[in-house]
């Protein structure tokens, strides 16, 4: 199939900007290990975000794992399986037990009603995912976490940018990782940046991503090799400047898409609240087969045959695959049920009008047939 409209495409620089951003690195040959590019997009990013501490990363995965590394965690963290793999895959590389929890059925995150039943004497932490650019409900974790002496840590890989009643997402638990990934509303081409609350753990995330070194002869930790390189840094400076014109031109995408499929029988659309200032990352549709009259799988089949890219975008649940394989997928009966419908349309910054358009005129006339 010749797909013509992607359902994601990244959001590019002037070639002459980045190239010039990039021009100084002829002259000091620094191309890693936190070179002037590197420090200078910390310095920015703790600016955007309003936070006191980033250490970039070569991934957001990566970054994830320095976190859970740095606070020490041990056995079980409470999460959700309606994520990205690598949310699982950190905590089982790290030696953790994820125990799932379902999901709230309107924005998709952790449901912090169904947390505390799950904590146990293993307990160290709960881990949330900001969902689509949704965001967790913090100040019910929050006191949860603070009841039990738990950690709270947010994976916030689709929440670059976003705020709650002012707040940056940045800014809630005691740690969180972004995601800079090429397909993000903000990246780096590859890059990851782990956010937290107390200002001794850089120190000891800088030593994890560079190998445990503490001196150049000296290995304190059994760390890896996770840091950013001076080209990915200067991508993300060119990126930064641009950020709130990717995210005004994914907002035009997100409400010609409310406007037109809203109206839908059988289509469930994700709203965002009005004391949350969104990224627009993401635009997910939820597919009620009898009422809309196909299936999920069979209108992105649809999508599909008319050149259009759509996502199955959290399929399967985590909680469902590889070495977590049957561990009680259907404990979480709501975030089965959206992992089954769930069906991410194209956005993008310059995705305009008449192609959005015509996706929703394909959706619409899959709809009445």
């Amino acid at each position: 199939m010749d797909i013509k409209i992607p359902v994601t495409r990244s959001s590019m620089p002037d070639f002459e900007e980045y190239t010039e951003e990039i021009r100084s690195l002829w002259d000091t040959r620094w191309l890693t290990n936190s070179g002037e590019k590197h420090q200078l997009l910390e310095s920015r990013l703790r600016d955007f975000l309003g936070v006191d501490n980033v250490a970039l990363c070569v991934n957001g995965h990566l970054a994830l794992e320095c976190i859970l590394e740095a606070l020490e965690l041990k056995g079980e963290v409470i999460t959700t399986p309606f994520t990205f793999v690598s949310t699982t895959n950190a905590l089982i590389r790290k030696g953790l037990t994820p125990v799932f929890c379902d999901i709230d059925p309107d924005n998709y995150t952790i449901n912090p009603d169904l947390i505390e039943p799950l904590i146990t004497e293993k307990t160290s932490a709960i881990l949330g995912v900001h969902v689509y650019g949704n965001l967790c409900n913090d100040e019910k974790i929050e006191k949860i976490a603070r009841k039990h002496g738990l950690k709270v840590i947010y994976d916030a890989a689709h929440a670059f940018g976003v705020t709650k009643n002012g707040r940056s997402a940045a800014a809630m638990g005691d740690a969180s990782m972004f995601s800079f990934h090429a397909t993000k509303v903000f990246h780096c081409i590859e890059g990851g940046a782990a956010i937290f609350r107390d200002s001794s753990l850089y120190t000891k995330l800088c030593h994890l991503k560079n190998f445990g070194m503490t001196s150049p002869e000296k290995l304190t930790y059994a760390g890896g090799n996770a840091k950013m390189n001076e080209f990915c840094a200067a991508m993300g400076l060119c990126n930064l400047r641009h950020l709130d014109r990717a995210i005004a031109a994914r907002k035009r995408v997100y409400g010609r898409y409310t406007e037109r499929l809203g109206i839908l029988d059988g289509i469930k659309l994700c709203y965002v609240p009005e004391d949350t200032n969104s990224n627009y990352a993401y635009f997910p549709v939820v597919i009620d087969a009898e009422k809309f009259g196909c299936t999920r799988d069979e209108l992105a089949d649809r999508l599909a045959e008319n050149g259009i890219g759509a996502r199955k975008y959290f399929y399967p649940l985590t909680s469902t695959v590889g070495c977590l394989d049957g561990k009680n997928p259907n404990s979480t009966p709501v975030a089965q049920k959206i992992s089954d419908n769930v069906l991410c349309l194209p956005i993008y910054e310059d995705l305009d009008e008449k192609s959005t358009d015509y996706i929703c005129d394909t959706i619409i006339s899959v709809s009445e047939r």
